[in-house]
């Protein structure tokens, strides 16, 4: 292999490293998140676009390139000296075989830099949607706390008025009291239905990085059987 393939080759084998790291359970998205937000990442943010942007192109000229050589060779002949020389017709089929390869892992480099990112953006959501569940899960408990006080303290102003013991200030507490409680009933219910909101949208994005992982595995394992080929063809070049 030339420098730049191995260099491909290299890059390829660390994307798959860093998925498998992202893809391991008991790390949590709320600890990626974390681990994200450090200040060497932030250092490094303003430039994140630019290369990934200039990764992209550099993979799709390499893969624009193996595919060219893929069919250059694979339209190519054998003609008269190549039949009468064996050696010829297998530097053909090498060739061809090394065009393959290139064009495989420029593939595969390509797709999964696209799928990292995003791999990434989804763990980041995940985690600020499990953070504001978390959030409003809180409030929703503090305001339903709140309005059971209330509704209490009605109750024992409304048995006060019907065993005549209230007065006129009692009786426009008790209306303060259940314009209030009113008030806390439109807000807890607002708080529960942005909780439901978030609850389906955070089951949405598992669902979405269950697709992910599966696709992930698939592509492992067409990894798995190209590495295979490539082990295979490169004995048969020794």
């Amino acid at each position: 292999m030339t420098l730049q393939w191995t260099a491909v080759a290299t890059f390829l084998y660390v994307e798959i490293g860093i998925l498998l790291l992202l893809c391991i359970p008991f790390i949590s998205a709320t600890r990626w998140q974390s681990i994200f937000k450090l200040n060497i990442w932030n250092k490094l943010s303003p430039f994140w676009n630019k290369g990934f942007l200039t990764m992209i192109i550099v993979l799709i000229v390499l893969f624009l390139d193996a595919v060219r050589e893929v069919k250059k060779y694979s339209g190519t002949e054998p003609g008269k000296d190549a039949k009468l020389n064996p050696n010829m017709y297998d530097h053909m089929h090498m060739k061809l075989f090394r065009a393959q390869r290139n064009l495989y892992i420029s593939g595969f480099s390509l797709f999964l830099w696209l799928v990292m990112r995003r791999v990434i953006t989804l763990i980041n959501q995940l985690a600020t949607a499990k953070n504001t569940t978390g959030a409003l899960q809180t409030q929703a408990e503090s305001a339903n706390q709140a309005a059971k006080k209330y509704m209490e303290d009605n109750e024992l102003l409304k048995q006060a008025l019907e065993e005549g013991k209230g007065d006129q200030a009692t009786a426009e507490g008790n209306e303060l009291l259940r314009k209030e409680l009113k008030k806390l009933k439109e807000e807890l219910a607002t708080s529960e239905d942005d909780l439901k909101k978030s609850q389906s949208e955070v089951e949405a994005m598992k669902r979405q990085s269950e697709g992910l992982t599966n696709e992930y595995d698939r592509l492992l394992l067409d990894h798995q059987e190209l590495q295979n080929q490539i082990a295979s063809g490169d004995k048969k070049d020794d």
